[in-house]
Protein backbone atom coordinates (compact mmCIF):
# COMPACT_ATOMS: atom_id res chain seq x y z
CA UNK A 1 0.00 0.00 0.00
CA UNK A 2 1.32 3.18 -0.99
CA UNK A 3 2.22 5.89 1.73
CA UNK A 4 -0.16 8.29 0.36
CA UNK A 5 -2.98 5.66 0.58
CA UNK A 6 -1.99 4.81 4.25
CA UNK A 7 -2.17 8.43 5.35
CA UNK A 8 -5.58 8.89 3.76
CA UNK A 9 -6.71 5.53 5.27
CA UNK A 10 -5.23 6.49 8.67
CA UNK A 11 -6.69 9.97 8.47
CA UNK A 12 -10.45 9.06 7.86
CA UNK A 13 -9.77 6.01 10.87
CA UNK A 14 -8.77 9.45 13.49
CA UNK A 15 -11.44 11.40 12.20
CA UNK A 16 -14.46 8.90 12.50
CA UNK A 17 -12.77 8.25 15.82
CA UNK A 18 -12.83 12.00 16.55
CA UNK A 19 -16.99 12.60 15.54
CA UNK A 20 -17.59 9.24 17.81
CA UNK A 21 -15.87 11.13 20.79
CA UNK A 22 -17.48 13.94 20.22
CA UNK A 23 -21.18 12.39 20.38
CA UNK A 24 -20.11 10.26 23.70
CA UNK A 25 -19.15 14.04 25.50
CA UNK A 26 -22.41 15.67 24.00
CA UNK A 27 -24.28 12.85 25.57
CA UNK A 28 -22.17 12.72 28.69
CA UNK A 29 -21.53 16.14 28.86
CA UNK A 30 -18.02 16.04 28.83
CA UNK A 31 -16.00 18.78 27.84
CA UNK A 32 -12.32 17.10 27.82
CA UNK A 33 -14.09 14.22 25.95
CA UNK A 34 -15.26 17.18 23.13
CA UNK A 35 -11.91 18.79 23.05
CA UNK A 36 -10.31 15.06 22.67
CA UNK A 37 -12.55 14.41 20.32
CA UNK A 38 -12.15 17.70 18.08
CA UNK A 39 -8.89 17.30 18.21
CA UNK A 40 -8.26 14.47 16.84
CA UNK A 41 -10.86 14.64 14.19
CA UNK A 42 -9.29 18.11 12.98
CA UNK A 43 -5.93 15.89 13.08
CA UNK A 44 -7.80 13.37 11.26
CA UNK A 45 -8.40 15.55 8.20
CA UNK A 46 -4.83 17.07 8.09
CA UNK A 47 -3.53 13.35 7.78
CA UNK A 48 -6.03 12.89 4.99
CA UNK A 49 -4.39 16.56 3.17
CA UNK A 50 -0.94 14.95 4.03
CA UNK A 51 -1.96 11.92 1.47
CA UNK A 52 -3.52 13.37 -0.52
CA UNK A 53 -0.79 15.77 -1.25
CA UNK A 54 1.66 12.97 -1.49
CA UNK A 55 -0.57 11.61 -3.91
CA UNK A 56 -0.94 14.96 -6.70
CA UNK A 57 3.51 15.04 -5.89
CA UNK A 58 3.95 11.12 -6.94
CA UNK A 59 1.37 12.03 -10.77
CA UNK A 60 3.54 15.40 -11.24
CA UNK A 61 6.59 13.12 -10.74
CA UNK A 62 5.12 10.64 -12.78
CA UNK A 63 4.27 13.85 -15.66
CA UNK A 64 7.53 15.19 -15.27
CA UNK A 65 9.46 11.76 -16.05
CA UNK A 66 7.60 11.52 -19.27
CA UNK A 67 8.94 15.13 -20.60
Amino acid sequence: MKTSTKDKVKGEFHEVKGTIKEQVAKITNDRNLRAKGKTEKSSGKVQQRIGRAKEAVAKLKAKLVDL
